[in-house]
Parts: structure tokens; C-alpha cells; sequence
């Protein structure tokens, strides 16, 4: 007699069949590319989770990739730490994000942007993190999503592709090239059957006033005048 098939979802939601995609683990929010959510786990990027994306240069369209995500959760606040330029409001002002819910951290090490990375994510109070650095080791990848998954944030790690060469906890990982009108998104790894292809998604240009970083300037300083 023939064992009926079961549904490995129906036991728990974190169980998935090793063919199918994983569905129902984690809260999710549309990338706003049909064809990307089609082979995301949950048909969008995963809230309290962490998405490695890995680019070969920084300004290739990762930005403009995430868009409607952002401006999807734009009404909690939007946390840009160790960005490789400062962000520039009026560009997320136009996507419909407040500037005032825009927030930008800089930190001088790595332990420095990892500690502040684990305290944005664990309050859960954001909208979205995005973390870019390159010194990032395994384990601290591994911390990251502990305190990710104590919130409900959107998690969004950059790094150098570089990197794919080593492990990385991330449930999602993602290598990013750039591509004729847009750009060719590689699911490394997912929860889920493995994607040999690139998907190929088109990205409409954004305007010189309203881009999203401006060029990098000394940020001004200023000496503590002496009260009498």
C-alpha cells in the first residue's frame, strides 16, 4: 500500500518540501518584481529575517531594486548604517518615504556597526535596516539573524561578492550584477530548490536631483565654545 504524500507545512510552518518553496515561516513584503517574488520564499523579501546581497560595486541598482519594499514599510522608520554615501532625502522623499523617518548611522568599527546593527533589530521598532560592511565573518552573520528574528524588521546586509566564497547563516542570499536596463538578481541560497538562472529585472533610471546617495563631503565639525 502506497503512503500518501504529506504536506510537511501541515506538521509545521517552518517544514518544507526539499522541491517547493518554503511558504508561511516568516511575514513577508512584495518586492514589487512579479518575477522575483515568484521564487522568493513567502513571494517577498522576509520580515525578521536577514537577505545577504552581495554586489561586485556599490551604484549597480541595489537601491532601486528595493524601492517599493521601502517605501512599502516607509511609514516606520528607515535605518541606513554605514552607508558608502550619505542618502539623500529628497530621493526618498520622492519614492513617498518622510524624511524624517529617514535615519542615517555611520560607525567607525566593525564592532561598533555590529553592536548597533543588533540593537535596531532586536528593538523591532523599524521599518527596514539596511547594513552595509565588508569585514563581516560568518558568525557575526550568525548574530545578525538571532536579532533579526526577535523583531520585525526588514534586514537588508550588503557586502562584496567577495564574499559568496564563504558560508553565510542568511535563509536568503542574493548576488547582484548589473544589467542592460536594469539588473540580474542571482538567488545563492534560499529555503527551497536551488535557481541556477539569474533573474533579469528592469529598473527604471532615477533622475541626477533625485538619486539616492550624493557625493560623499567632509561632514562639518565643530569645537565646544567655552561658557563664562
Amino acid at each position: 500500500m502506497q503512503m500518501p504524500i504529506l504536506d510537511p507545512a501541515a506538521l509545521h510552518p517552518t517544514l518544507w518540501r526539499g522541491d517547493q518553496l518554503a511558504r508561511g515561516a516568516t511575514r513577508t513584503v512584495s518586492s514589487g518584481y512579479a518575477a522575483l517574488d515568484a521564487e522568493l520564499p513567502g513571494g517577498g523579501w522576509p520580515n525578521g529575517e536577514t537577505t545577504d546581497i552581495h554586489v561586485q560595486q556599490h551604484g549597480i541598482g541595489e537601491m532601486r531594486l528595493l524601492r517599493p519594499a521601502l517605501t512599502a514599510v516607509g511609514h516606520r522608520p528607515l535605518m541606513m548604517l554605514c552607508a558608502p554615501h550619505v542618502p539623500n532625502s529628497l530621493a526618498f522623499a520622492n519614492w513617498g518615504v518622510p524624511t524624517e523617518n529617514l535615519y542615517w548611522i555611520d560607525a567607525q568599527t566593525t564592532g561598533d556597526a555590529l553592536w548597533t546593527a543588533e540593537q535596531i533589530l532586536r528593538a523591532g521598532t523599524c521599518g527596514a535596516l539596511l547594513f552595509w560592511r565588508t569585514e563581516i565573518r560568518p558568525e557575526h552573520v550568525r548574530r545578525l539573524q538571532l536579532a533579526a528574528q526577535a523583531g520585525d524588521t526588514l534586514f537588508f546586509l550588503f557586502r562584496w561578492g567577495s564574499a559568496l566564497h564563504h558560508n553565510s547563516p542568511a535563509p536568503l542570499r542574493l548576488s547582484l550584477s548589473p544589467a542592460p536596463e536594469g539588473a540580474d538578481v542571482q538567488i545563492v541560497k534560499r529555503r527551497g530548490p536551488a535557481l541556477d538562472d539569474p533573474i533579469r529585472i528592469r529598473l527604471a533610471p532615477a533622475p541626477a536631483c533625485v538619486r539616492e546617495f550624493v557625493p560623499s563631503q567632509p561632514l562639518p565639525s565643530y569645537e565646544p565654545q567655552e561658557t563664562r
